[in-house]
């Protein structure tokens, strides 16, 4: 398949499920298997808790050369500051994932359900943003005021993609926003969120969108659906259908006889 930039499929973490294990080589670190068969993972634990340059760098040095990090924006930042007076936070963020290096990939800014769009807040961040950053950002809104025109309009300015979630807090959070070159699936799974699986009608969709969308934009596809170990199971499958360009012609829907019959728990 002909495509000019770059698609990488993964999911939240590198835990490698036992049921998946025969997929992976045998030896190594979780990181360093699953480094061979995907390659991307998110980093979810630096919401919760910060991580030394080091700590950075020895996963780097895990994972093949094309490998990529993609690294969620800890919750001081969203959830306790809510986007105000965050350089501080924003700096030690900044400089403890320079241990990374090529291989950090999107920052992952996800925002309280309960945070609504304030524009004057959302642009001072935004610019405090840019003048320390430079690399790819993607944000996954959760308040209704965030999905409008022009917020979408805002975010390009900003050259920062709205994630395409799912589940989708309002319907057109299910499509990406805002910078297009860069387009960042995020799959929590439904209907049971971060537990339920997707179906193959679900996943030959997902692949045929991110085949429309490779010409054009960095594509990212990461499951969350890691409690019951579904995500590495959906990526992997995912994966398998992209490669064989199956589904190209496909739109990334569902009807909900479909959402109640094809996903499991």
């Amino acid at each position: 398949m002909t495509r000019t930039r770059a698609v990488r499929i993964g999911t939240s973490g590198w835990s490698i499920p036992s049921a998946a294990a025969e997929q992976f080589e045998s030896v190594g670190t979780h990181l360093q298997r699953y480094s061979l068969r995907l390659r991307c993972t998110e980093i979810n634990s630096s919401f919760y808790r910060r991580h030394t340059a080091s700590t950075y760098a020895k996963w780097r040095g895990s994972t093949p050369a094309d490998f990529q990090f993609a690294v969620k924006v800890p919750r001081t930042i969203t959830h306790e500051l809510k986007l105000h007076d965050a350089r501080e936070a924003l700096v030690a963020f900044l400089g403890e994932t320079e241990g990374l290096a090529e291989k950090r990939g999107p920052l992952l800014l996800q925002l309280p359900p309960s945070l609504a769009f304030h524009q004057s807040v959302v642009a001072r961040f935004f610019d405090l943003m840019r003048k320390l950053y430079a690399g790819a950002v993607v944000c996954e809104p959760r308040h209704a005021t965030w999905f409008s025109r022009d917020v979408a309009s805002l975010l390009e300015r900003y050259r920062i993609a709205r994630v395409a979630a799912d589940p989708a807090p309002v319907p057109t959070a299910a499509e990406p926003a805002g910078w297009s070159r860069v387009v960042y699936f995020r799959l929590h799974g439904s209907p049971r969120k971060y537990w339920s699986s997707y179906d193959g009608s679900y996943l030959t969709a997902l692949a045929g969108a991110m085949s429309r969308i490779a010409p054009v934009a960095d594509v990212w596809c990461v499951f969350d659906n890691t409690a019951s170990g579904a995500a590495i199971r959906n990526a992997l499958d995912v994966y398998e259908r992209f490669t064989v360009g199956a589904g190209a012609g496909e739109r990334l829907t569902r009807q909900s006889s479909e959402s109640s019959a094809g996903h499991v728990t």
